[in-house]
C-alpha cells in the first residue's frame, strides 16, 4: 500500500474537536509538511477533501488546514483579537525579532502597519521606480552570452541590492557586500540551525555559535545605520524606508525605539527579497520553456505594456507557490467553516491548495498569464500576499519590482531551458526551483543576425 492509500484509510486523531487528519507520527507529518508539502499536502487534500488536521511542531502542535475560498475568506475576515497572525508565526521570531509587523498583533500591529505603510503607497511606488530599473538594467547587462546562468542566484543577488537601497539607501559599496553575504547566511539556514533556537545553549558552540555570531554581525550594522539616520540632516530630502519611518515617527506619540526599528528593517530586508526572487526564477523558467508565451512577454515589454508583465508575473507566482500558507492562532474558541476549534489552534489557509485547485483555476498544471487579464480571479483564489488586514504590505512593491525585472531581461535576452524538468525545494519558509532555474542566454542581437 501507498503512502497516500494509507493516508486515505486513516480518519482523524481520536478528537471529535478536530477535523480528520493523518494518524502518521508527529515527526513523520513535521517532516513531510516542513519539507515535502508540495506532494503531502495535495495527497492530503485528496483523501480528506478542504479542510484536514495535522501536527506539525515546532511549526505548531494541533494545526487545521483550509482551502476553500469561503472558509479562507472567514479566517481573512475574522476580527484580528480572535485569530492572530502574529502568534502564528513565532517561528520567524528567532531571527525577525519580537517587534516584528509579521509578529505583532493586535494594537502593536496596526500602529507598526500604520508607521510602515506610506513608504509602500502609490507615490512611494513611483519614486522607486527608477533606482528599480536602474539595478534591474546593470544585472541583466553584467550577464555572459551562451552562459548557462543560475536565475535562481541572480535574481537573489538582485532582488537583495533592491531591498537594501529602498529600505537602508545604503550606497556604500562596502557596507552593502557585508549586509548581502550576512543576510545571505541567515537565507540558506541548514534545518540542523533551528535546534540551536529550541535550545539556547548550544549557540555557544559550532555551528550554532557561527550563526549567533552572523547575527549580531548583522545587529551591529544596523543599529549603526539606525544611529547615522536619527542624525542626518538631510532626512527630508531622502526617500529610503528607514528615513521615511524615522520622519514619521517624529511626528508620533509613540516613537519607535532603536530595537523596534531594527526588527522592522530586518523584517523587510529578508520578506522583501526573497519571495520576490523565487517568484520571478519560477516565471522566467516558465517563459523559457514556452517560446510563444516568451515572445509575447517580450512584445509586451518592447510595447511597454506592463499590465500582460504583471498577468506573466502574477501566473508565475500561481502556478509555483512560494509561501505555501498563511497562518493564525486563535485566542478563543472559533468556529469557522462549521468546524468549532478550540483556543489555541493554528489555522491555516493553504495558499498552494487555492492555487491548485481546478475549481478555481482551470488546468491549474497549465502557465497561462490570461487567466489574468481583463477580470480578477474569484476572491480567495488567488493569494501570494495573503489577505485580510494582515496582507502583505509589499505587495505593490514586488509587482512594481518584478514587471520592471522582467522587461529589463526580456529586451536584452532570449531565454531557453537546460534541462527537461525544474522541481519544488523547500528552502526554510519558501519553495524554490531545486535545480536553480538554470537558463541559457542569447543576446536578441545575435538571434536577429542570425
Amino acid at each position: 500500500m501507498g503512502l497516500t492509500s494509507m493516508i486515505a484509510t486513516l480518519t482523524g486523531r481520536g478528537s471529535q474537536t478536530y477535523p480528520p487528519g493523518p494518524r502518521l507520527p508527529t515527526y513523520v507529518q513535521s517532516v513531510l509538511y516542513l519539507k515535502y508539502r508540495e506532494w503531502f499536502l495535495p495527497s492530503l487534500a485528496r483523501s480528506f477533501g478542504d479542510v484536514f488536521s495535522l501536527r506539525v511542531p515546532p511549526y505548531a502542535d494541533d494545526l487545521v488546514v483550509f482551502a476553500a475560498p469561503n472558509a479562507i475568506g472567514e479566517i481573512f475576515r475574522a476580527h484580528p483579537s480572535k485569530l492572530h497572525a502574529g502568534e502564528g508565526n513565532q517561528i520567524l521570531g528567532f531571527v525577525m525579532g519580537e517587534h516584528s509587523v509579521l509578529l505583532a498583533d493586535e494594537d502593536a500591529h496596526r500602529r507598526v502597519r500604520g508607521l510602515l505603510m506610506p513608504a509602500f503607497n502609490g507615490a512611494a511606488l513611483r519614486g522607486y521606480r527608477s533606482m528599480i530599473t536602474e539595478l534591474a538594467h546593470a544585472e541583466a547587462a553584467s550577464w555572459k552570452p551562451g552562459h548557462d546562468t543560475s536565475i535562481l542566484q541572480a535574481m537573489n543577488r538582485l532582488t537583495l541590492d533592491i531591498i537594501i537601497t529602498v529600505v537602508f539607501g545604503v550606497t556604500d559599496p562596502e557596507t552593502k557586500a557585508e549586509l548581502v553575504r550576512r543576510l545571505d547566511a541567515i537565507i540558506n539556514i541548514p534545518p540542523a540551525i533551528f535546534v540551536g533556537f529550541i535550545f539556547p545553549r548550544l549557540q555557544r558552540i559550532p555551528p550554532w555559535k557561527g550563526f549567533a555570531d552572523n547575527q549580531a554581525r548583522i545587529d551591529a550594522i544596523l543599529y549603526r545605520e539606525i544611529r547615522s539616520r536619527r542624525a542626518a540632516t538631510d532626512l527630508h530630502d531622502r526617500t529610503d524606508v528607514l528615513s521615511r519611518l524615522i520622519r514619521v515617527e517624529a511626528d508620533t506619540d509613540e516613537p519607535l525605539t532603536d530595537a523596534e526599528l531594527r526588527d522592522q528593517l530586518i523584517s523587510l530586508l529578508l520578506a522583501g527579497h526573497e519571495t520576490t526572487a523565487a517568484a520571478l526564477a519560477w516565471t522566467l523558467w516558465e517563459l523559457a520553456r514556452n517560446a510563444e508565451l516568451q515572445a509575447t512577454a517580450r512584445a509586451a515589454a518592447l510595447d511597454g505594456d506592463e499590465k500582460y508583465l504583471e498577468a506573466v508575473l502574477k501566473e508565475g507566482m500561481r502556478r509555483h507557490t512560494v509561501i505555501v500558507s498563511t497562518a493564525r492562532k486563535l485566542t478563543q474558541p472559533t468556529v469557522i467553516d462549521g468546524h468549532r476549534l478550540p483556543e489555541g489552534t493554528v489555522v491555516n489557509t493553504s495558499i498552494l491548495l487555492a492555487h491548485n485547485d481546478p475549481r478555481n483555476h482551470p488546468q491549474p498544471e497549465e502557465f497561462r498569464p490570461d487567466r489574468f487579464l481583463g477580470a480578477n480571479p474569484a476572491p480567495n483564489t488567488w493569494l501570494p500576499f495573503g489577505g485580510g488586514v494582515r496582507r502583505c504590505l509589499g505587495a505593490g512593491f514586488a509587482l512594481t519590482e518584478g514587471t520592471i525585472i522582467l522587461s529589463e531581461i526580456l529586451t536584452r535576452w532570449e531565454l531557453t531551458t537546460t534541462r527537461d524538468r525544474e522541481q519544488p525545494y523547500v528552502r526554510n519558509i519558501t519553495t524554490v526551483p531545486k535545480h536553480n532555474a538554470v537558463l541559457r542566454l542569447t543576446p536578441l542581437e545575435s538571434r536577429r543576425n542570425q
